[in-house]
């Protein structure tokens, strides 16, 4: 079969899985409104995908093994497609929150399967092209989603993110059904259940995934509810990892870690993501609470950067053969770095080309860093190996995003209360500035017709709205240059990845 006929049938249920990790936020109010839910509670419908998306991605290569791949990938695909529809019909917050568990663990499989697809369909030495199609969706999916979902919600109702999922999903069941065809060692095998192993995961990551979610707006570890659910994950991930080492048929096999640049493959890969998912979060915050832009101004800026890595993507695909993958990887990574630098020197007046530009910048960034990072961390697992292995990336790549969201969020609020302490301290009766600047502004408003008492008062109320204003905007400059430097931080372990092998042995599908 023709490999990019392969790759198009992988990559369809690849991206609408990625764009329902994304849709739900921007109609979440409209789902509130519409199913008479608190914003807390709200929230879950959220939650609940990615938990259970958490859960089944580094399962996937285990249960390949366990049902034969392409029946695998086919029961996925079902799932999500049918909670899809429920998840449209859904009655209740309960009733969404439920299909929208379903709908996780449906679409948790469709990214690692896909990739491991691609890598054994692509010869060696087009791995990197193979990657560059895999990254389209990668990348494109969390950047179309939102204003998808807004255009949706906007146009039509909060129902329809959910319907649009099921034509596609019919589709791409009839070109998997036809097209795909798994290799001898993707068969069916019969092997004995590690149940410990698959409940010590569930249990881990689920947990993890909610405090990753809830933990900022539960004050962390103020909150006995975050400290308990961190305990809980800990303790389970560790029991886990001991259980794999010894068990016959684990459900991830750990000993892939061995491979060095298998493991320093990840390490940069989560970093990596952090630094992508923490800003694309940050900026729209940024925009709209500060600088006034509405939500679609906002999506205006976040498009350009994918379309960025649409263009570097081939590029890097194409030079990946042509040069020492490790010197893409190193420009990539101090690309993204110098990208989230840039975002920490917006301030307030900041005009639109000012802030389209370093966005533009992280995409093309991220282009030259996923393919050269995907095609060394994966070029020398062996075929059979190639659904753990994927299984694993994926889950790591997930994670990234999460660590990197919660970051965000909570230094952007923890930076904001200290500078506004810090700047407060300048707003007293002692502070020249302070007093000629209120009372330059007192005399401007008793111009506009206010009495001298009412004016003094408003006065002291604008210097004050300007000074959380100026707070919060440092605190988005600190959270900004975090994020380049834990970019920064992984570009050693580049030296530690090998370049891998490009032998033209084609690969099966």
């Amino acid at each position: 079969m023709n490999k990019w006929i392969i790759a198009l049938t992988v990559m369809l249920p690849t991206l609408i899985e990625i764009i329902d990790t994304s849709v739900v936020n921007v109609a979440l109010d409209s789902i509130r409104g519409s199913l008479s839910a608190g914003i807390d509670e709200s929230t879950w419908t959220i939650t609940s995908y990615l938990v259970s998306n958490a859960i089944i991605i580094p399962m996937t290569g285990w249960l390949s093994r366990v049902f034969g791949r392409k029946r695998y990938l086919m029961l996925s695909l079902s799932l999500f497609t049918v909670s899809s529809l429920f998840c449209g019909f859904a009655w209740s917050l309960q009733s969404l929150v439920f299909f929208r568990i379903l709908q996780g663990i449906g679409g948790g499989a469709l990214q690692p399967i896909s990739q491991s697809i691609l890598l054994e369909t692509f010869p060696r030495k087009e791995h990197g092209m193979a990657m560059a199609i895999f990254g389209v969706g990668i990348m494109f999916g969390p950047i179309i989603g939102p204003l998808l979902g807004g255009w949706i919600t906007d146009n039509w109702s909060w129902h329809w993110i959910f319907f649009i999922n099921i034509p596609i999903g019919i589709i791409s069941m009839l070109m998997i059904m036809f097209v795909i065809v798994d290799p001898p060692y993707m068969k069916r095998m019969k092997m004995k259940i590690d149940y410990w192993g698959l409940s010590l995961l569930a249990v881990g990551l689920g947990c993890l995934q909610i405090v990753l979610d809830k933990g900022q707006m539960e004050d962390w570890f103020a909150s006995s509810f975050i400290t308990s659910l961190t305990m809980i994950s800990v303790v389970s991930l560790v029991l886990f990892i001991i259980v794999e080492m010894f068990a016959e048929h684990p459900i991830v096999n750990l000993k892939t870690f061995r491979n060095i640049s298998f493991s320093t493959g990840n390490i940069v890969m989560f970093f990596a993501f952090f630094n992508l998912f923490g800003s694309i979060v940050l900026l729209p915050i940024y925009l709209q609470t500060l600088m006034g832009y509405n939500a679609t101004l906002a999506g205006m800026v976040l498009g350009p950067g994918g379309l960025a890595t649409l263009v570097a993507m081939p590029v890097a695909g194409r030079l990946v053969t042509k040069m020492n993958p490790k010197i893409l990887l190193a420009f990539g990574i101090i690309i993204s770095a110098y990208s989230t630098y840039l975002m920490s020197q917006f301030n307030l007046m900041a005009d639109f080309n000012t802030i389209i530009w370093p966005r533009v910048v992280l995409g093309v960034g991220m282009g030259f860093l996923f393919i050269p990072l995907t095609t060394m961390t994966m070029s020398s697992i062996s075929k059979e190996d190639m659904g753990n292995a994927s299984s694993i990336y994926n889950l790591l790549r997930n994670l990234g995003g999460s660590f990197g969201v919660a970051f965000v969020t909570t230094m952007l609020a923890r930076r904001s209360q200290l500078h506004q302490v810090h700047l407060s301290e300048h707003l007293t009766p002692f502070d020249n500035v302070f007093q000629i600047t209120s009372q330059n502004t007192a005399q401007a408003l008793q111009f506009g017709g206010l009495t001298p008492d009412a004016a003094s008062h408003s006065a002291i109320g604008i210097i004050y709205y300007k000074m959380i204003e100026q707070a919060s905007m440092m605190s988005f400059n600190d959270t900004f240059y975090l994020l380049s430097l834990f970019m920064l931080f992984v570009l050693p372990l580049v030296f530690f990845m090998k370049k891998g092998k490009t032998d033209a042995t084609p690969g099966m599908h």
